[in-house]
């Protein structure tokens, strides 16, 4: 057994304190701050093996969620062991895990008798352990690991503690700036995916004599899954998309990014639109996991005549409003893209006529909720629009989008928001440009 550390006088923890405090105050690198933790202990206690770990607040204690417990270390004199596969870095196992989790120290002077124990050393024969507390919640721990049998004491214990609590402070504050630094480099991305994912969707209305068109994209987070298009072709039709991926945030836009690549290359050959739609369908199978789905409307509009030829695979079905009747739904089609090997697909028709407004929506415009539970709906979609049958395409879809907002009683949406308008004005034919 070694022989007991002496106790701490009131001034020399005040100097290590001092000391402490000013070496570890200098940096603001977790790494820094335990390693330096670890070389002031060694002055104080004999170790064979020693770390200082630190919990992942994001990651729960005794769970593999592929996630790591321990979110930072510094440790000396322990076997080469990959942290992928180590119990106690993975899921809080072990003397360490068990400390973190109840915030009591722990001396094990026989660590084969503690029930609680990890292989970190294959010669450890004695283990102490105590919490890294910062704000009344435990954030990590501070280890010893001896060769020799009952090697620590309680004095040892003193030390420690007195340690952990010195270190607390710098520990939770490179933690914090960690934690910033990464959150600014996601933000970072996130808005570089943003700019990316904006490029991918029309930077302009199309221009098309006879017709106003206009369409906008809401992502609910920094970038999303809905999209919509518009696609000239080579024998003046236009083409009008709008889609929706299941789910939110970078794997739905992903998926949306794959989806607009399939049309785009689909666009320029002269195929049915039930063809087009069982080659989407395809890709997306091959692209995607069986969790996901796209929904989407593809329409070509010949222009001078207003006929309008389309596939909708299981998305919202479009609202042509006729002036002074009722209003047409858009269905023909088959299922959402992505779900079955075998699915089929019918193609549409309608004739878009002078007067007419052509209404393309994502579910994330009709299925906004007020604080009454109820949903903005269908109904009242097609009402902004006829409550204004002079104003332009821009105008009804910033009206819908101030009536929405209204409706919930906020500014953002719960779901990504796309929108688009077709109206077609009187009189005049023409080509897309």
């Amino acid at each position: 057994m070694m022989p007991p550390a002496p106790t701490l006088s009131p001034e020399a923890k005040y100097r290590l304190l001092l000391k402490l405090s000013q070496e570890i105050g200098r940096s603001l690198d977790l790494q820094e701050v335990l390693g330096f933790l670890l070389e002031s202990v060694r002055t104080a206690v004999e170790f064979d093996a020693a770390g200082v770990f630190v919990l992942n607040r994001h990651v729960p204690l005794g769970q593999d969620t592929g996630g790591r417990v321990i979110a930072g270390m510094a440790a000396v004199g322990f076997d080469d062991t990959p942290r992928d596969e180590d119990p106690m870095l993975r899921r809080g196992e072990g003397i360490i895990g068990h400390v973190i989790a109840t915030g009591q120290t722990v001396i094990a002077p026989d660590v084969r008798l503690n029930p609680y124990y990890v292989t970190g050393k294959a010669s450890t024969r004695a283990e102490i352990a105590v919490p890294i507390v910062s704000g009344g919640d435990v954030i990590g721990a501070l280890n010893l690991e001896s060769d020799t049998l009952d090697a620590f004491s309680e004095a040892d214990v003193e030390y420690l503690e007195f340690f952990s609590v010195a270190a607390a402070i710098s520990i939770e504050k490179a933690v914090l700036h960690r934690e910033m630094l990464e959150k600014h480099r996601i933000e970072q991305q996130l808005s570089i995916a943003k700019e990316v994912q904006m490029a991918l969707l029309p930077a302009a209305d199309p221009v098309l004599d006879g017709y106003d068109i206009a369409g906008t994209n809401v992502p609910t987070w920094e970038i999303g899954g809905d999209y919509f298009d518009f696609l000239p072709q080579p024998d003046g039709r236009l083409g009008v998309a709008i889609a929706d991926v299941s789910g939110k945030g970078v794997p739905a836009a992903l998926i949306m990014a794959t989806f607009r690549a399939a049309l785009r290359a689909q666009r320029v050959k002269a195929a049915a639109l039930d063809a087009i739609a069982g080659r989407l369908n395809r890709i997306l199978l091959d692209s995607m996991d069986a969790a996901r789905f796209v929904t989407a409307f593809y329409g070509l509009l010949e222009p001078r005549t207003g006929a309008l030829a389309f596939a909708n695979c299981g998305h919202n079905p479009p609202l042509l409003l006729r002036t002074g009747g009722p209003r047409d739904v858009l269905a023909s089609g088959g299922p959402a893209l992505g779900m079955w090997d075998a699915a089929a697909f019918v193609p549409g028709a309608a004739s878009v006529q002078p007067g007419d407004i052509l209404v393309l929506y994502t579910d994330g415009v009709i299925e906004v909720m007020n604080g009454a539970g109820e949903m903005f709906g269908v109904d009242r979609l097609e009402d902004v629009i006829r409550r204004c049958p002079g104003c332009s395409s821009r105008d009804l879809v910033d009206a819908v989008i101030d009536a929405t907002r209204a409706f919930a009683g906020r500014a953002g949406f719960e779901d990504d928001f796309t929108l688009v308008v077709i109206r077609r004005e009187a009189g005049a034919s023409g080509s897309a440009r």
